[in-house]
């Protein structure tokens, strides 16, 4: 997985570094640790200068399911053969309601 530093993120958002931590601390975007234990946003949370489309609803209802910010990077990065692919390959291509139909059931 690649991860981009939070400067980085925040210039491929063309937004203030500050307003990343934002998207953070509002649920929009999650950062995660490397090994070296730098935060960074997974690349292809990112599509086209924003956000990926519906991300944020995924986000909040896996939260909602006590997952914690490294399972739900997981579980979007996870192969699902009824995708097909990852779920994150799945809002990239625009097909957010199938990715949020099973975020809804991922907690139970």
């Amino acid at each position: 997985m690649d991860l981009l530093p939070l400067p980085q993120a925040a210039e491929a958002l063309g937004v203030p570094v500050t307003r990343v931590h934002q998207l953070v601390r509002d649920g929009h975007l999650i950062a995660v640790r490397n090994a070296d234990g730098v935060r960074g946003i997974p690349a292809l949370l990112l599509k086209d200068g924003s956000v990926v489309k519906s991300l944020p609803s995924v986000i909040t209802q896996l939260r909602d399911a006590q997952y914690e910010d490294s399972e739900i990077v997981d579980w979007l990065y996870r192969e699902d053969d009824s995708l097909p692919g990852s779920p994150i390959e799945a809002l990239r291509a625009n097909r957010g309601s199938e990715v949020k139909r099973r975020a809804q059931v991922a907690g139970y």
